[in-house]
């Protein structure tokens, strides 16, 4: 079983940018398929990104592409997710997960993370 951690979260002003990470332990990520979510008050969790095969598969959702970029650090076992561009809609609480295949991944049955709250104020 994979454990994860995120951080980086915290207010930022609209159009400015922050860097999610994503620390595991007990596995290696790099044999994983990690994924963002979100999840803004009253809304249901919402795919934002993911990073598999070592890292040499990557995806957005529609709603971030060209402002969010997913990567990894095989050697911190880490992976992060940097926000660029920031909207008072990308507001949530953000969360990583991790699981042997995009499947399991996209289907919520892997690790979770606690989750980081991400603030844009207009």
């Amino acid at each position: 079983q994979v454990q994860l951690v995120e951080s980086g979260g915290g207010v930022v002003q609209a159009g400015g940018s922050l860097r999610l990470s994503c620390a595991a332990s007990g596995r290696t990520l790099n044999n994983y398929v990690v994924a963002w979510f979100r999840q803004a008050p009253g809304q249901e969790r919402q795919f934002v990104a993911t990073i598999g095969d070592s890292a040499t598969v990557k995806a957005y959702s529609d709603s971030v592409k060209g402002r969010f970029t997913v990567s990894m650090d095989s050697a911190k076992n880490t992976v992060y997710l940097q926000m660029n561009g920031l909207k008072p809609n990308d507001t949530a609480l953000y969360f990583c997960t991790a699981g042997p295949s995009a499947l399991a991944v996209l289907g919520g049955k892997g690790s979770w993370g606690q989750g980081t709250q991400v603030t844009v104020s207009s």
